[in-house]
């Protein structure tokens, strides 16, 4: 199993930058497809972007252009940079691994986008 720890949120003006780490414990961290998800209050959660053990990157609409998202199987861990940030970004991120028969959470970071 893995355990994953994320960070990097805080409270940023729009049109503002930040950078999110997700780090994972264990030894089999280059196997999993990690995602990043964000939830806003009174809405479902929802995929931002995910990058799966072979590099394969997805994105919502919403954040192409704006989100890249990295992984670094040196460090076990995944990064979410987040540009041109909007209030509608603002909600809890969340990062996830799995493999398609296991999956896991971290326990979530908050991002706020206000002036």
């Amino acid at each position: 199993q893995v355990q994953l720890v994320e960070s990097g949120g805080g409270l940023v003006q729009p049109g503002g930058s930040l950078r999110l780490s997700c780090a994972a414990s264990g030894s089999r961290f280059s196997i999993y497809a990690m995602g990043w998800y964000r939830q806003a209050p009174e809405k479902q959660r929802e995929l931002v972007a995910s990058i799966g053990s072979s590099g394969s990157i997805v994105y919502v609409d919403s954040v192409k252009g704006r989100f890249t998202i990295s992984r670094d199987n040196a460090k076990n861990t995944v990064y979410l940079q987040m540009n041109s940030l909007k209030p509608e970004d603002t909600a809890v991120y969340y990062c996830n691994a799995g493999d398609g028969t296991y999956s896991t959470w971290g326990q979530g970071t908050q991002v706020t986008v206000s002036s």
